[in-house]
């Protein structure tokens, strides 16, 4: 999003730009579960990297919990940790109890805020709130929850462009899979004719897996104990994770403006007795699709489990990995596939979307 949200990748220095001074740029996160702490460690172990190729000292100054925060001028690095990182971060002589996401973006000079809080695609919250906070204050936001994208995706991409700043959430939009990349720059120029895509990892491994033979119950059981899937998977099995994702590229990439009610979902739950067997007699693979088309001048959206056969681009997408096909009026059928589900891989859309707002944008 943003003034120009289609300016190409080429515009990032390469690896053999030689960088003079690195451009400091605060960065407050909020939220400490699995994708926060990635993205920290991320940042620790690519912080020369984002200098000498970038341009780019990314200064982490706040970590913000529900109940405080931890602050610091100089920056918050493993050492300002009493154990390991995530675990006890309220013993850390930088926690400041009491602060909230409103005092923190007054105390630190605006660069990026970074949005890990769980989702909620009801209510959007605690996430609503912290992007819309911090846009009115001034920073450029990043986002890998979803929940308010999902509830108010017209709203927050006003209220950032009235602000003239980017509000960026590829970690929201399938993650490691670059989807909005390629729709918003690999197929600039193009007519975007429909699109498909295995949007949701957790839902994906389970049906591999039930390919191979394994009942749901189990396969579920399975995912959860790997750390795949969350104890409580609702979104995910029924189809309302790939539902949000699918709302996000519709809105972004075809220009749209969805919303949940717009878009039919079918999750894997209830799958139709005898669906898989046949389509495993067949030779097809059991997928949950999302899917956009256009028809009679207007755009359908939805989600459900289809069997396809081999010569569909998605059908060797299997396990956590992810795979969108867009067909284009010039470029035919396009597609990209792999971004496997982890909290490392939506650290790194998150990275990725820092590094595009501060290289790609002329207004920086």
């Amino acid at each position: 999003m943003g003034s120009n949200p289609t300016l190409s990748a080429i515009l990032i220095p390469g690896a053999g730009t030689i960088i003079k001074e690195a451009r400091q740029v605060p960065v407050a996160l909020a939220g400490f579960g699995h994708v926060g702490r990635a993205f920290f460690a991320l940042l620790q172990e690519k912080d020369e990297s984002l200098s000498k190729r970038f341009g780019l000292a990314l200064k982490l100054q706040a970590v913000l919990k529900s109940g405080g925060a931890l602050l610091s001028d100089t920056g918050i690095t493993k050492k300002s940790f009493p154990d390991k990182p995530g675990q006890n971060i309220a013993l850390s002589p930088l926690w400041k109890p009491g602060q909230t996401v409103e005092s923190v973006l007054k105390t630190v000079k605006p660069g990026v805020f970074v949005e890990c809080t769980p989702s909620n695609i009801q209510t959007g919250e605690p996430g609503l709130g912290h992007v819309r906070a911090a846009l009115r204050a001034g920073w450029q936001v990043v986002t890998a929850n979803k929940g308010p994208l999902a509830v108010d995706f017209k709203g927050l991409r006003d209220l950032a462009q009235a602000n003239h700043l980017v509000l960026k959430f590829s970690a929201a939009a399938a993650a490691a899979l670059p989807t909005l990349d390629i729709g918003l720059y690999s197929l600039a120029g193009t007519e975007i004719l429909s699109l498909e895509g295995i949007l949701n990892g957790t839902s994906n491994y389970i049906l591999t897996r039930m390919g191979e033979g394994i009942a749901y119950e189990e396969a579920l059981r399975e995912a959860q104990d790997k750390g795949i899937a969350e104890h409580n998977p609702e979104l995910d099995v029924g189809g309302w994770d790939t539902a949000v994702k699918l709302l996000l590229i519709a809105n972004s990439v075809l220009g749209l403006e969805f919303s949940l009610k717009d878009i039919k979902v079918e999750g894997i739950t209830q799958i139709p007795p005898g669906l898989l067997e046949r389509a495993k007699q067949g030779g097809k693979a059991l997928k949950l699709i999302g899917r956009m088309t256009h028809a009679a001048g207007r755009w359908k959206a939805e989600v459900s489990p289809e069997a396809i056969d081999r010569s569909h681009p998605l059908f060797g997408v299997s396990g956590t990995n992810k795979g969108i096909t867009f067909l284009t009026d010039t470029m035919g059928s396009v597609t990209v596939t792999g971004g496997k589900s982890d909290p490392r891989g939506a650290a790194a859309a998150l990275l990725k979307d820092i590094i595009h707002i501060f290289s790609c944008h002329p207004f920086h």
